[in-house]
């Protein structure tokens, strides 16, 4: 292994990065470059797992090597318990191992590999009179040769073929969802889904992707899923079906000073949020544009002092006419359905005393209503059509310039 190690990094030394002119030394290199990253991460999962049988983190006063490689060097719960598995599961796994020393299998394919080295599952596989050592060898060989989701697709094939008639496992302890909330009010998080459930999300997802890419849409592909995401939340909310929270219907609450609220400065950081985010007041504006409003007077020590009706911005008849006229998003290049969209206010409401009637609302969906409250301008001529600013003045144009 640590000839191999040698060799590997000898060859490196022989070329560097600095004098490699073409591409196909470029290329040679990374392929170098991830057998090298290979090699070691197989000398690594071997020397954990030779930890682990010592019980080696003892000696530092812990229980197990996943708690001492994340005190100690800072590794995430994940990364520690996939080194940890990964060591067991290459003892089951000799063919599979080799090629890992030599290079050839990442680690992320000995996770994938792993379940194939449960206890239980060996044991059904002797049961059935099952070759361990040839499963094995075509493990490695696959992982060795094919795309990385063949892998998985061969591994998932031979443990259903293991148990045919097993149990069907409950889908919705498959599923689970994380979500961390940060200082600034923005939100992280990842989730895990069984078969079916993904795909269900996926297609939701997916629709609204493709149903709203407006022209010159730049953006990446996980920052269009995120947007679609978040519409996906609007149009639930929108629709009155989610469920009732505590005899209230869920809808999105920001609390702000009426003097924050019209002032025309952004002031950052003067809403709070119903899940304890902390947004501007520009922000808060922007939601309000088609929201409802509340008035409550508060006295100096916080006790409630009055508070009056709420007040729907748009009125659910005014909503239906904008719907009519405008049909869709009317920024330039967007298509965005009515039920995507929210009536904007052409002239503002709380700064500019716009009027809330039809001649001054237009349809937005919510990636362009934020663009207009940031910016860009919308505004509609006389024969109907509506026309696009830039914040530079210049106009936005889909296909043909217009002649003016």
């Amino acid at each position: 292994m640590r000839e191999l190690l040698q060799s590997l990094l000898d060859s490196l030394d022989a070329e560097p990065l600095a004098g490699l002119v073409s591409a196909d030394q470029v290329l040679d290199r990374t392929a170098l470059l991830v057998a090298v990253r290979n090699a070691v991460d197989a000398e690594l999962t071997s020397t954990v797992r030779r930890a682990e049988t010592m019980q080696a983190p003892e000696r530092d006063g812990l229980v197990s090597m996943r708690s001492w490689l994340r005190g100690h060097l800072r590794l995430s719960a994940r990364e520690a318990g996939r080194l940890v598995g990964n060591g067991r599961a290459l003892e089951q796994l000799p063919a599979v191992a080799a090629a890992f020393a030599a290079g050839a299998v990442t680690a992320e394919q000995v996770s994938v590999i792993a379940p194939v080295a449960a206890v239980q599952v060996q044991a059904e596989a002797v049961g059935q009179g099952v070759d361990l050592a040839e499963v094995d060898a075509t493990l490695a060989e696959v992982a060795s040769t094919q795309v990385h989701a063949a892998l998985g697709t061969v591994v998932q094939h031979f443990l259903a073929c293991l148990d045919p008639d097993g149990t069907e496992p409950d889908p919705t302890e498959q599923r689970a969802v994380w979500i961390a909330r940060h200082d600034d009010g923005t939100v992280t998080g990842r989730f895990e889904l069984d078969a079916v459930g993904g795909e269900k999300v996926c297609s939701v997802l997916e629709s609204f992707l493709q149903a709203s890419r407006p022209a010159g849409d730049l953006r990446t592909r996980p920052q269009q899923l995120g947007d679609a995401l978040v519409q996906w939340a609007d149009v639930t909310l929108a629709s009155g079906q989610a469920p009732i929270l505590r005899t209230v219907k869920p809808h999105v609450v920001a609390l702000i000073r009426i003097e924050d609220l019209a002032d025309p400065a952004t002031g950052p950081g003067a809403a709070d949020m119903g899940f304890g985010a902390t947004i501007s007041a520009a922000r808060a504006r922007w939601l309000a544009c088609d929201g409802n409003v509340s008035r409550v007077v508060m006295g100096p020590e916080g006790q409630v002092l009055d508070h009056g009706r709420s007040k729907r911005i748009v009125p659910p008849g005014l909503r239906r006419a904008v719907e009519v006229r405008d049909r869709h998003c009317v920024f330039a290049g967007c298509e965005a359905p009515t039920h995507w969209c929210d009536v904007h206010h052409v002239q503002e409401w709380v700064l500019d005393e716009g009027e809330t009637s039809l001649e001054n609302s237009a349809l937005l969906c919510e990636r362009h209503h934020t663009k207009v409250h940031h910016g860009f301008r919308v505004e509609r001529q006389p024969d109907g059509r509506w026309r696009t600013w830039r914040p530079d003045d210049t106009e936005i144009f889909v296909g043909t310039p217009l002649l003016v």
